[in-house]
């Protein structure tokens, strides 16, 4: 899950496993394999980021745990 802001600068989280594609249309646009688009503030790389970052736990968590 990672956290991201709405245009009227909200909060919001979204299953970083649902997203299909990530655009900058300029404002940055999340499209989910569930048809869903969300309009975001952060920049396509700072989605990137934060992917990674979530990711990158996930992998730090299952290597503690094993």
């Amino acid at each position: 899950m990672i956290r991201l802001t709405k245009l009227n600068r909200s909060f919001f989280v979204l299953n970083c496993e649902l997203i299909e594609t990530v655009e900058s249309t300029p404002d940055t646009v999340i499209s989910t394999i569930n048809g869903k688009k969300y309009v975001v503030l952060e920049s396509v790389d700072e989605v990137i980021d934060k992917v990674l970052q979530y990711k990158g736990n996930i992998i730090k968590i299952k290597e503690i745990s094993t």
